[in-house]
């Protein structure tokens, strides 16, 4: 498939129409995987910074909880270390009736455990042999599985960068493993090429997103995964909110009884 000419900016307007509309969608694709016990599981991948984040806040906004998470890991205690690699993924996949968001995946090691020299060549390589094989046994027991690739320009990227740095509230998302992919960003486009090769099966294909624009990026994402999963629309059960009754046998303690927070908002102009 050739690559789609992607608009440089998505209009805010147009983009928070359609965001409104998808988000609707995803909510009733939810009730459809709920009722019929579907397991969905979507991986997101990419360059850091690249919008993995954004496109996963965005599918997940309406979504009940309950029904749908998102894992994302920390690296591996040293008891997790010595187990099969894929063990604390596969221990977090979804049931019957749930969504799975993972926010980086066991292709960590395709990607930072690879470049940074996490692990051995002989890890990543019996990595590149058994992926398949996992993604293919997770696809014939029924689970939807998407794979999506975020791609950033190198210049957006460092952009996004220096945008964290400045912003105490995005501070933390600036780590120095992020801050060494500029300086290797040549081996960072091998490892994902050479990924690609091997881990690109027609059971579970890898979806480029481009996402120099992140309102394109998140639109993008949606559509495609609404298209991706076979739902109908289901109708909600009815329900009937029923009048307030008189409270005739009950009376309110009094507030002075009661620990308030203090008021800060009326203190605000």
């Amino acid at each position: 498939m050739s690559k789609p000419k992607y608009a440089k900016k998505m209009p805010k307007k147009a983009y928070e129409k359609e965001l409104e509309r998808l988000q609707a969608e995803l909510v009733d694709m939810q009730r459809w995987v709920v009722e019929t016990g579907t397991r969905v599981l979507v991986i997101f991948e990419g360059r850091d910074a690249a919008g993995k984040g954004g496109s996963i806040k965005r599918v997940m906004q309406y979504l009940n909880p309950r029904s749908a998470r998102v894992v994302a890991l920390a690296q591996p205690t040293e008891s997790e270390k010595g187990q099969w690699y894929y063990q604390r993924y596969i221990e977090r996949l979804p049931t019957a009736g749930e969504i799975v968001l993972m926010d980086r995946s066991w292709y960590n090691r395709a990607g930072v455990e690879k470049v940074m020299g996490f692990c051995t060549p002989e890890e990543h390589e019996r990595f590149l042999e058994q992926t398949p094989v996992l993604e293919r046994l997770l696809v014939e027991d029924g689970i939807i599985l998407l794979k999506y690739w975020y791609s950033v320009s190198d210049d957006e990227q460092e952009k996004r960068f220096r945008s964290r740095q400045k912003d105490p509230l995005r501070r933390w998302k600036l780590s120095k493993t992020d801050v060494a992919s500029i300086t290797k960003w040549e081996d960072y486009s091998r490892a994902k090429d050479e990924m690609f090769e091997r881990t690109d099966i027609d059971e579970a294909p890898w979806w480029t997103i481009e996402s120099d624009d992140k309102r394109t990026a998140r639109i993008n994402t949606l559509n495609h995964l609404l298209s991706s999963v076979p739902y109908e629309r289901l109708e909600p059960e009815k329900v009937k909110i029923p009048d307030r009754p008189s409270a005739d046998d009950y009376e309110r303690p009094d507030k002075d009884e009661f620990r308030y927070v203090p008021d800060h908002a009326s203190t605000l102009k």
